[in-house]
């Protein structure tokens, strides 16, 4: 079986959730890192409070972000793919 054509939307639907999941893992390590330096300072008055509002925003931020250039990217280079798969025949799957 040769894949010569993937449908770019779907693709990129797949993509963004996958990114998001990404996005979500690495805004919690993030979060954690970013709480876990905030206890272990002493006291730094507004500094630390912003350090700590930027490791929560990590987590709602990075996966909208992710999720976005996923998305887009993704999506780019599905259509990229279609136009070289007309010029080289695509991608050969051997299912058994």
């Amino acid at each position: 079986m040769v894949v010569k054509r993937l449908v770019p939307m779907s693709v990129a639907k797949v993509a963004a959730a996958l990114y998001a999941v990404l996005g979500l893992i690495f805004g919690g390590i993030i979060s954690v890192i970013s709480f876990a330096g905030r206890a272990l300072m002493p006291d730094s008055g507004d500094a630390g409070m912003a350090g700590m509002f930027f490791g929560a925003a990590a987590v709602i931020i990075l996966p909208i972000f992710y999720a976005c250039l996923g998305f887009v990217g993704s999506l780019l280079l599905t259509a990229l793919y279609n136009l070289v798969a007309g010029w080289v025949g695509g991608i050969e799957v051997d299912v058994a």
